[in-house]
């Protein structure tokens, strides 16, 4: 997927009533900077939910939205692969870090995290698994409403729910994170992968297979 890339700053959530509170983009350069200095794209940042051997050689960052087609198909099947083959076996670290086209994939993204990461990857699964369902409105309190949907179905309730996609403060933290990720790695699409610094477009299990393996040395 190919779109434009949501400014940092330019959108904070804020579904007390279902609604949006804009903000400035003239401040947008200054934190978005101030982002960037927070630690190299290619370590563990406080905001990643790694997966993995934390001390790989091989570093694997997935840039995915969660409302791209392709990023959903890619999780649902390549992605396996890999993470039986490569992750479960800890022979990499894999970053997936979120990229925000539009406001219902941050939404997403803030929902995602409301567990914590030890309910992170599993919501991640079931929000691309039921991506037509819950995204396919163009009504965001139907959006709302089937998120908070997802929520109960991982154990918690829509009080919970509700909390984490109000918080505005979260959704600016993971704004300036994305923008600063993105520009530093220059993601124009979704997704893009970075496998020790190099970028690499979506490619099927074999390719991703034979790439990870030439890394690893292998």
């Amino acid at each position: 997927m190919n779109k434009t890339l949501i400014p940092a700053l330019a959108v904070v959530a804020a579904l007390g009533g279902g609604g949006w509170w804009y903000m400035s983009q003239a401040q947008a350069p200054a934190t978005a900077a101030n982002a960037q200095t927070q630690g190299s794209p290619h370590q563990i940042h406080d905001l990643d939910m790694p997966l993995g051997n934390p001390d790989a050689a091989v570093v694997v960052v997935e840039y995915s939205s969660f409302t791209c087609p392709h990023c959903a198909s890619f999780n649902q099947g390549a992605y396996q692969q890999i993470k039986e083959e490569f992750i479960d076996t800890d022979q990499i670290l894999y970053l997936k870090r979120e990229v925000y086209f539009d406001r219902y994939g941050l939404w997403a993204a803030m929902v995602a995290r409301c567990g914590g990461e030890q309910r992170y990857h599993g919501l991640v699964e079931l929000i691309y698994e039921q991506q037509r369902v819950w995204a396919g409105s163009n009504d965001p309190m139907e959006v709302a409403n089937n998120l908070r949907r997802l929520g109960r179905q991982a154990g918690m309730n829509d009080a919970e729910v509700n909390a984490c996609l109000e918080d505005g403060d979260k959704a600016l933290e993971l704004t300036e994170f994305y923008q600063a990720n993105a520009e530093a790695d220059e993601i124009r699409a979704t997704p893009t992968f970075m496998i020790n610094g190099q970028q690499y477009s979506n490619m099927p299990f074999a390719e991703f297979q034979r790439v990870l393996n030439e890394h690893l040395g292998g």
